[in-house]
């Protein structure tokens, strides 16, 4: 029984050879980066992403530079910390995951996969809608932001209600 190629393939084949069809060169440091975001199950900022590479000759600005060829690619998906940071997350075409950030500790948690599940249907039927109103290129783009624990305690009410 033969196997197709795509079933063997690593996430770094993949990622390879999507830069390789958009004609780009497969580098040391894109390699790098590509294997610093696979280890990542979350998204992560630029820094650290380059906090990640210590030991190979990776400057800052090649991250920045990689991680925007690799974006307008498809290959990484763009999301935001509640101040305005970007991190960033490989795509390899699977389905989307959403996270929620914790306003408080910045940290990031992935939705379980129901949630996500349900939040991808919806926003399937949005563009749709959009789509059979003559839009082209529809995408969304979804950020949750929260506060738990002490931190959500120890926060001071400001009388803002945001829906």
């Amino acid at each position: 029984m033969k196997t197709s190629p795509s079933s063997q393939s690593t996430p770094l084949d993949l990622a390879c050879a999507r830069l390789k069809a958009a004609g780009l060169r497969i580098t040391q440091p894109r390699i790098a980066i590509l294997d610093a975001l696979i280890k990542r199950s979350l998204p992560a900022s630029i820094e650290q992403i380059h906090g990640d590479l210590a030991g190979s000759a990776c400057d800052l600005v090649t991250v920045y530079r990689c991680l925007a060829a690799f974006e307008q690619l498809g290959l990484v998906r763009r999301c935001y910390f509640h101040n305005g940071t970007s991190l960033y997350q490989l795509s390899l075409g699977n389905e989307m995951i959403y996270h929620v950030v914790n306003k408080g500790d910045n940290s990031v948690e992935a939705l379980d996969a129901a949630t996500s599940a349900q939040l991808r249907a919806a926003l399937a039927q949005v563009e749709d809608l959009l789509k059979s109103r003559g839009y082209a290129e529809v995408s969304h783009m979804v950020e949750f932001f929260g506060v738990t624990g002490k931190a959500a305690q120890n926060r001071p009410a400001t009388g803002l209600i945001v829906p």
